[in-house]
């Protein structure tokens, strides 16, 4: 099993809709082959940043399944457009 790491940071005032947001865009990542379960987190100190813990069967699963796939296009069209920067993604063995 992997576990992907992301601090997610929102632009301020956004908080909101990034919530909608990732309420339309959940069904299409828990839908993926490998998929195995996620956890979302609001920060404390910066409300605006979110902790999204993701684990997969396999890297593979995340990288070449979920990202390669149709879903994942609209993964992006939902939920990029929060983020500033934009996070990096973090593999970790469980």
């Amino acid at each position: 099993m992997i576990l992907e790491h992301v601090v997610l940071p929102v632009i301020p005032g956004r908080e909101s809709e990034f919530l909608a947001a990732f309420a339309q865009a959940r069904p299409l990542i828990e839908a993926s082959p490998g998929f195995l379960g996620l956890d979302l987190r609001r920060g404390i100190e910066r409300t605006n940043e979110f902790l999204l813990l993701v684990r997969w069967e396999s890297v593979e699963a995340h990288t070449d399944g979920f990202r390669g796939s149709p879903a994942y296009e609209r993964w992006r069209e939902l939920l990029h457009h929060f983020y500033d920067p934009f996070p990096e993604v973090v593999h970790f063995e469980c």
